[in-house]
C-alpha cells in the first residue's frame, strides 16, 4: 500500500462496491460509470454471479467498481455463494454504494405493488439490518428516479436516511445517466492516494472466457426468459487463439431438466442459432477480431453443485 505521506503520488485509486437487491440496476450503473459494457444486463433477476470489476476514470482517480451479485435471502447453495460473494466484495472496498430501485420501493408500500417489488423491499431491509449490525456507513443511491415526483423521492430519502446507515444520498438514473456524474465525482474523492491499479485503457478485470460465458448467458435469458426459470448456466470450455488472428470459442449451456433443452434449442435449432449469432456479434465487437462460436446444450440436474462452475465465477462453493 502506498504511504499517504508520499507527496510524489498525485493519483488516486481504490475500490467502490455497489450492493443492492436483485434488479436494483447495479450492472447498468457499472456500465454507465465505465462507459463500456462490462456487466450483463437482462430483465431476469440475479444475472450477475461474480464481482465484475469495472474500471472508471474520473480526473486523476481510478475507481475499480465491484459489481456484486444482488443481495437477497439465500435458499440454495448457489444463492449462499452469491450472497457471500456480494458481502465479501463490499467488505474489501474503500467505499460502498447501496443502490435502491426507488420506483419499486415506493410501489412495494402501495396496493399497486407487485410481488417482485415487495421481495425487493424485503431484501433492502435485510441489507440495512446487516449494515447496522456491522456498523458500516455507506452512500445511498436512489435509482430509477425517471418520472418520479420530487416530494415522493425526498420523503423516501428521508425515511431511509433515518435508519442511520447512510452518510449521504444521491438520486440517479443509471439508464439515462441523470445524477451519475455527481456520484462518480464523489467516488473519485473517496479513493485513497495510490498509483493506478490497472492500465489506463483497461475497462474490466474479468477473465475473457468468463465474460464470454456471461455474454452468451445474457442472450439465453433475453430469448427464453419467459419459458426458462432461473436454471441455466454457461461455461466456456475452450478459448483458442487461431493463427489467422480469430478466436475459436466453445461453450456449454447447462439446463436442469430434459424438458428445458428443447426450449433453448428451439424449433429446428432456431433459438440456439439466434443465441449463438447475437453472442458472436457482441464477442466480435468486444474482442475486435473474428469469433467462431460453438454452442452445446447439456442437461445436468446437478450443475448448481459443480465446483468448476463456481470457480469460473469466482464464487466459494463451500459457503
Amino acid at each position: 500500500m502506498t504511504d499517504p505521506q508520499d507527496i510524489s503520488v498525485k493519483t488516486r485509486a481504490g475500490f467502490a462496491a455497489i450492493i443492492g437487491a436483485p434488479n436494483a440496476g447495479k450492472s447498468t450503473l457499472v456500465n454507465r460509470l465505465t462507459g463500456t459494457k462490462v456487466s450483463i444486463v437482462t430483465q431476469k433477476v440475479q444475472t450477475t454471479r461474480f464481482p465484475v470489476r469495472g474500471i472508471a476514470i474520473e480526473g486523476d482517480a481510478q475507481i475499480v467498481l465491484v459489481d456484486t451479485p444482488g443481495i437477497f435471502t439465500p435458499r440454495r447453495r448457489l444463492d449462499r455463494a452469491m450472497v457471500a460473494s456480494a458481502w465479501g466484495g463490499a467488505s474489501d472496498a474503500d467505499v460502498v454504494i447501496h443502490l435502491i430501485d426507488a420506483a419499486s420501493h415506493i410501489a412495494s408500500e402501495g396496493k399497486e405493488g407487485q410481488a417482485a417489488d415487495r421481495r425487493s423491499a424485503e431484501d433492502t431491509e435485510t441489507i440495512i439490518a446487516n449494515l447496522k449490525a456491522s456498523n458500516t456507513q455507506v452512500i445511498l443511491a436512489l435509482n430509477k428516479i425517471d418520472g418520479m415526483r420530487r416530494d415522493t423521492l425526498l420523503a423516501l430519502s428521508h425515511q431511509l436516511f433515518e435508519t442511520g446507515v447512510y452518510s449521504e444520498v444521491y438520486m440517479i438514473s443509471a439508464l439515462s445517466g441523470d445524477g451519475v456524474d455527481d456520484l462518480k465525482q464523489r467516488l473519485a474523492r473517496a479513493m485513497p492516494l495510490s498509483p493506478w491499479l490497472y492500465p489506463e485503457d483497461q475497462s474490466a478485470d474479468v477473465p475473457m472466457r468468463v465474460l464470454a460465458a456471461e455474454i452468451t448467458r445474457e442472450k439465453v435469458y433475453l430469448r427464453v426468459h419467459e419459458e426458462l426459470p432461473y436454471s441455466a448456466a454457461v461455461e466456456t470450455t475452450s478459448f483458442e487463439d487461431k493463427a489467422d488472428g480469430s478466436a475459436r470459442i466453445e461453450q456449454t449451456i447447462y439446463v436442469e431438466r430434459e424438458s428445458q433443452r428443447p426450449i433453448v434449442l428451439g424449433k429446428g435449432g432456431q433459438t440456439l442459432k439466434w443465441i449463438g449469432q447475437k453472442s458472436r456479434e457482441e464477442l466480435t465487437e468486444l474482442l475486435d477480431r473474428p469469433v467462431h462460436l460453438f454452442l452445446t446444450v447439456k442437461v445436468d440436474p446437478k450443475w448448481q453443485d459443480s465446483r468448476a462452475l463456481y470457480a469460473q465465477f469466482g464464487l466459494d462453493f463451500d459457503v
